[in-house]
């Protein structure tokens, strides 16, 4: 093994860095939104399955780890196909429990931010 296994943590960062920028954040709302609609409509289950890929962190996280596998020529235990194999669900693996901490800090920081609003509102009644 000449590549520290420490690097699958590093390369786990862009995967769920892309992956949620496109299924989840604002930037890409339109695009979403009409690969939602076309997951639902088409009448073609490749074409349905195709659309719905743009929609799940998770299924996209795949594909931007098989990208990033071309791109880097990482493997894991193995220097041939088997250690790309491995390396992508690894990769895909930590890249969704990267995504899915920063989820539930998301929820907290939003859940903190409410419960800020609902304390501003009662002050700002009880001054009047």
């Amino acid at each position: 093994m000449e590549t520290p296994i420490y690097w699958i943590f590093i390369l786990a960062l862009p995967v769920a860095c892309v992956a949620w920028t496109i299924t989840k954040e604002e930037v890409f709302k339109e695009p979403r939104e009409f690969c939602i609609s076309r997951s639902k409509s088409c009448r073609n289950i490749l074409q349905r399955k195709f659309f719905y890929l743009f929609t799940c962190e998770y299924c996209f996280s795949h594909y931007v780890t098989v990208l990033l596998l071309i791109m880097t020529k990482y493997t894991l235990l193995y220097q041939d196909w088997r250690g790309y194999i491995i390396a992508g669900f690894s990769i895909v693996w930590i890249a969704n429990v990267y995504m899915s901490i920063y989820n539930l800090i998301r929820i907290d920081l939003k859940k903190e931010k409410i419960i800020a609003q609902k304390e501003q509102d009662e002050l700002d009644r009880n001054k009047i």
